[in-house]
């Protein structure tokens, strides 16, 4: 990867991470996805004129992605709401990128080096740890494990989708305008038939905060999309994991949430298994 692709997608891991901490704030889950997809769905819908149009092959990766972050966003709600952000977010991003090698191979034809699997693994190995640090001490939920493991492997699969549309569409920029306005309707539609009339008065209170976090989210996936035009898709799944160890410090931080001596060594695997990558 060069270092332009590094650089964005590291921009987009801290940008990542700290639009899953603003969803976690809100207490209401429902709240927090509403604001954030109906934030993503108005810059979608504003930035679609001013961007290229994607090109026919790339329709049917949109429509599939936008099911996928659909299934995507309602298991990261119930992650949020049954787990501590600082199990329920790396355990759910750290499961994505060993997933994300496997499908590539399969359906982009990428099959990594030595190094780059090797590296791939390893960070693996260290976002999970990040994850499993937080249970030292406490009886497993097993909900809340179930629900995150799922969620990783619906990253897994719109990260392969979407890595394969954006190439065929032409336009990074006119695919995540796209894919925001297509996947942005459900939540808020469902808030909409939950709340009627009070609708309104349940966002309210959150709206700077939802509003913020959708920003974050655009940007955040605009950039990996970016990244996945130049470079193969499980490099950038993994190193765009490294927002892991920004979402387990700000769980320490904002949330109160252990981070401990094993997550630095966790955090140590994840650099070297960048570093691998990098260099394979």
């Amino acid at each position: 990867m060069t270092p332009a692709v590094v650089l964005a997608v590291l921009v987009a891991a801290v940008t990542h991470a700290c639009w899953n901490a603003l969803a976690h704030r809100i207490p209401d889950k429902l709240v927090a996805f509403t604001l954030i997809a109906g934030g993503g769905l108005l810059i979608g819908v504003a930035v679609a004129p001013f961007a290229a149009f994607p090109a026919a092959g790339a329709w049917p990766y949109l429509a599939a992605s936008a099911v996928v972050h659909v299934a995507y966003t309602l298991l990261l709600m119930t992650s949020f709401r049954l787990g501590d952000f600082g199990l329920a977010y790396p355990l759910a991003r750290g499961t994505a990128p060993l997933v994300v090698t496997v499908l590539a191979a399969v359906f982009a034809h990428e099959v990594p080096d030595g190094r780059a699997a090797a590296g791939v693994g390893l960070s693996c190995a260290g976002l999970t740890g990040v994850a499993l640090w937080g249970l030292r001490g406490r009886r497993p939920d097993w909900r809340a494990i179930g629900a995150a493991l799922a969620t990783g492997l619906s990253i897994a699969g719109y990260t392969v989708v979407d890595g394969l549309g954006v190439r065929a569409s032409g336009s990074s920029l006119g695919y995540i305008a796209w894919l925001m306005a297509a996947q942005g309707l459900v939540v808020p539609a469902l808030a909409l038939y939950r709340w009627r009339g009070a609708t309104l008065a349940e966002v309210r209170p959150y709206a700077g905060v939802g509003m913020l976090g959708a920003a974050l989210s655009v940007l955040a996936y605009g950039l990996v999309l970016w990244a996945q035009t130049r470079a193969d898709l499980a490099p950038v799944a993994a190193l765009r994991e490294s927002s892991i160890i920004v979402g387990a410090a700000i769980g320490a931080v904002f949330f109160r949430e252990r981070f401990g001596a094993p997550r630095v060594v966790a955090a140590g695997l994840l650099v070297a298994g960048i570093g691998l990558m990098l260099h394979g």
